[in-house]
């Protein structure tokens, strides 16, 4: 407010930020008011209230009226540069449209043509990433059908079918080499999508599954016929003739190792059971009937070195790579926490971990006795004159059976197990219990 025109009003407390409504309010009905009174009077702080807004009001009207030619010259001012301004801005637009416009004919447009290449493109490669998995699968399962030839397999012709059972190793390594290659199928992986190509479906249909099969098949056929005995009455094998059976039995080991390590195990354990029932059985036939026991002991005694040639040879066969990595965890988890190396030394560990045995001829000879020892108390509670001659010739009988024992113990070339050295000393225990089954039955 000018100085000419003094005003009681207090615009510096209305204009205060921190001015309270209701606090000015309140201070107005207590200064016309008498705390004392029980009733209020609002007539008069209403009267001053409204007699401040004239105040105002008519100085509003006052500076209005002064002020009215400059207001209107300022705001005319104000439109003419606002006008000038949106000239100058409509002719800024009229040029940025004409630049959008050739910025869409020469950027935006060549832009979507390019995207439409590069999407072609990324297809194409697609395409190319495709074909170049399926030549590899195609060239990967000639070279596979190859090995099976080699294999002996059943596609093979009559000509071409003479064993090779190093190819089975191949052939094995092949085999994962494509389900390596079709397992890969997530995004971005080189057989992401070769599930869906009619080829690799027959493929794996044809040819893939009918050779996993074989060399399962023929690996398990030649681990169960591993014989290397010279106690053998039919045992006319050369040297040569017995190293081609370890080859032949450590690429079938290798082969189902690479396939299916729990399939070797369980190959493995199979064979011993059948060594171990075929030996429970003629045994117990042989005390039966004892004019037939040495030949049958010399039976089991082959069976036995058997078992001491194969575990000789699974001691000194390493597992390969293949077997090493998730699908070896069967073989691991076959050894306790405490014994499990980071890398298998050998495959007779896991073997041993599993039959819960420190050595496979003492398995062998441990279970028969836990297994004979009731046939035998069946044979002498029975009677009869076969109960009769066992107890008369049960000296014969301890003789014989140990000597069994410790002849079977030694391996087809006269090489302990890897139990121990190569005495006999090494093997009485065993002895003794095998004795001990027979002739615990008989009395003393």
């Amino acid at each position: 407010m000018s100085d000419s025109e003094p005003s009681y009003i207090d615009y510096e407390a209305f204009l205060d930020p921190s001015f309270s409504p209701t606090s000015f309010a309140n201070s107005l009905v207590v200064a016309t008011n008498n705390s004392s009174d029980t009733s209020i009077d609002l007539s008069t702080p209403l009267s001053r209230v409204l007699f401040d807004i004239q105040e105002i009001d008519k100085h509003i009207h006052t500076l209005s009226t002064r002020s009215a030619i400059p207001l209107l010259i300022h705001t005319k001012q104000q439109a003419d540069a606002g006008q000038r301004i949106v000239s100058e801005v409509e002719a800024q637009v009229a040029s940025l449209t004409d630049g959008y416009e050739r910025l869409e004919k020469e950027v935006i447009q060549r832009y979507e043509a390019a995207q439409e290449v590069q999407t072609a493109a990324e297809r194409l490669w697609q395409t190319v990433k495709i074909g170049r998995a399926v030549g590899r699968c195609v060239l990967l399962g000639r070279q596979l059908e190859a090995q099976m030839v080699e294999v002996g397999g059943s596609g093979a012709p009559a000509a071409a079918k003479k064993e090779d059972h190093k190819a089975m190793i191949r052939a094995s390594r092949t085999l994962i080499t494509i389900r390596a290659l079709l397992s890969a199928s997530g995004p971005g992986e080189e057989g992401e999508h070769l599930g869906r190509i009619n080829l690799i479906l027959n493929l794996q249909n044809s040819l893939l599954a009918p050779s996993d099969s074989t060399l399962r098949t023929r690996s398990q056929q030649i681990i169960r016929e591993f014989s290397m005995s010279s106690l053998s009455a039919s045992s006319t094998a050369t040297y040569a003739q017995s190293e081609e059976t370890k080859a032949r039995t450590t690429s079938a080991v290798l082969t189902l190792c690479l396939l299916s390590p729990q399939l070797l195990l369980s190959t493995l354990q199979t064979y011993l059971r059948t060594c171990l029932t075929s030996s429970l059985a003629s045994i117990a036939r042989a005390l039966a009937n004892l004019p037939s026991l040495d030949r049958t002991l010399q039976e089991v005694s082959a069976r036995c070195q058997n078992i001491v040639a194969l575990e000789s040879l699974l001691e000194n066969i390493k597992p390969p790579p293949r077997s090493l990595d998730t699908e070896s965890e069967p073989l691991l988890m076959e050894l306790s926490p405490g014994e499990r190396p980071e890398e298998i030394s050998n495959l007779l560990l896991p073997l041993l971990a599993a039959l819960d045995t420190s050595s496979l001829p003492s398995f062998f000879w441990r279970s028969m006795a836990e297994s004979l020892a009731p046939r035998v108390a069946d044979l002498v509670s029975r009677g009869g004159q076969a109960a009769r001659a066992l107890k008369a010739q049960k000296d014969r009988v301890r003789d014989s059976i140990r000597e069994c024992v410790l002849r079977g113990s030694q391996g087809p070339d006269r090489q302990s197990s890897s139990k121990g050295n190569s005495s006999e000393g090494a093997w009485e225990r065993e002895a003794a219990v095998m004795v001990g089954c027979v002739l615990g039955a008989l009395g003393r």
